[in-house]
């Protein structure tokens, strides 16, 4: 019987120490990864993010057109369109890592928050009839990562956002960390364009290997984003007055550790 009895508290104590473990390791998946490894999946997952952007923005008349119904933007159709975007971007395909590595854990939710978006906006995107739908670029890109702050788990962040002057949606505003490098490196005349910036850094007061991504207008942008400064643009919002190739925004992402 004392036996039974020791044996019992030891199953439970072992058992106990194993989901201890488990939570220490799972809160702490990125600590056993290179800074480099890090900067890999962050500069993966942004640039992601930026050419599932970019499928909206090439097909916005497509998207707004009032005499077509079925569009043909099906969340799958989305998705093979991003990762076209992205070998124009690398120069290579976009490939799925181990589905248990952060890696992989990070892709599928980017891909998962893609087709969560897609699956939910068709209703709107096809309804005939209608013109200016809002589903913009920039409306997509925040949704996009809202579904993969959800998705992953506390385990990153993503999040479009862009110079003081140029933020529209205060969720977009950016923190100290991302206001100091747009304003003092992306801003620079020296500063190499498209190059990522990496820190480990506090964000939402975790510690945090942090990466953003500057972007830069292009001619799609200026439709709402460019010249005369202060005339309205489709939306009816006031336009910044960019211009092309001038830094106007930024993409921001976080791993904790």
């Amino acid at each position: 019987m004392a036996y039974s009895k020791c044996f019992f508290k030891y199953c439970c104590l072992t058992l106990a120490a194993v989901f201890l473990h488990s939570l220490i390791f799972a809160g702490n998946v990125s600590a056993a990864l290179s800074d480099a490894e890090l900067q890999d999946i962050g500069t993966e997952i942004t640039t992601m993010y930026r050419a599932a952007r970019g499928v909206i923005a090439k097909n916005q008349k497509l998207i707004n057109d009032a005499s077509k119904g079925d569009k043909g933007l099906s969340a799958d159709n989305v998705i093979a369109a991003t990762k076209e975007n992205y070998k124009k971007a690398t120069g290579n395909d976009f490939k799925m890592a181990d589905k248990s590595s952060l890696k992989g854990e990070t892709q599928a939710a980017l891909l998962g928050a893609i087709k969560e978006v897609m699956d939910n906006a068709q209703p709107l995107i096809n309804e005939k009839g209608k013109g200016l739908k809002g589903f913009l670029p920039a409306i997509f890109a925040k949704q996009m990562g809202d579904g993969f702050n959800k998705l992953i788990g506390g385990k990153a962040y993503i999040k479009l956002t862009a110079p003081k002057a140029y933020v529209r949606n205060r969720a977009n505003r950016p923190d100290k960390w991302e206001e100091n490098v747009i304003e003092k490196k992306f801003k620079s005349a020296s500063y190499e364009k498209n190059k990522v910036h990496v820190e480990k850094a506090k964000h939402k007061g975790k510690d945090a290997f942090r990466l953003i991504l500057p972007e830069y207008y292009k001619e799609a942008c200026l439709n709402c984003h460019g010249e005369p400064k202060g005339a309205k643009d489709i939306t009816g919002g006031k336009k910044e007055g960019g211009k092309l190739g001038e830094l106007g925004g930024a993409i921001s992402f976080a791993i904790y550790q």
